[in-house]
């Protein structure tokens, strides 16, 4: 896990969660008292919320922090996996078992490098 605050995958996932909430970048920033070009470079990972805001923005767009922070929070782990869960169990069963498969090959090989 990268450890290293990414503001472009942080702010890629705000986009993310803002569309699927159905909220434009206009609405969003009139919701949470900042301007739409406020918002956009946000997405865009030039710039970032105060905290306030931030809290804000979450709860409007729907998101969780674990989900808008998932790569750079270590205990959001159990949040990242819930939802590769829900991934895989919409594919095909064939596809199910080949993903499993790679995935108890890099869980072995990772216990002999420990």
């Amino acid at each position: 896990m990268n450890e290293k605050f990414n503001k472009k995958a942080v702010g890629s996932r705000f986009k993310q969660y803002r569309e699927q909430s159905g909220l434009t970048q206009e609405t969003l920033a009139e919701k949470v008292g900042l301007s739409p070009n406020y918002i956009s470079a946000i997405e865009r990972g030039v710039n970032f919320p105060s905290l306030e805001k931030l809290i804000l923005i979450i709860n409007e767009i729907g998101a969780t922090a674990d989900q808008i922070f998932t790569d750079v929070i270590k205990n959001t782990y159990q949040t990242r996996a819930s939802f590769l869960s829900e991934k895989v169990e919409s594919l095909p069963f064939d596809e199910q078992q080949r993903i499993f498969a790679v995935v108890e090959t890099l869980i072995s090989e990772a216990d002999k490098r420990l």
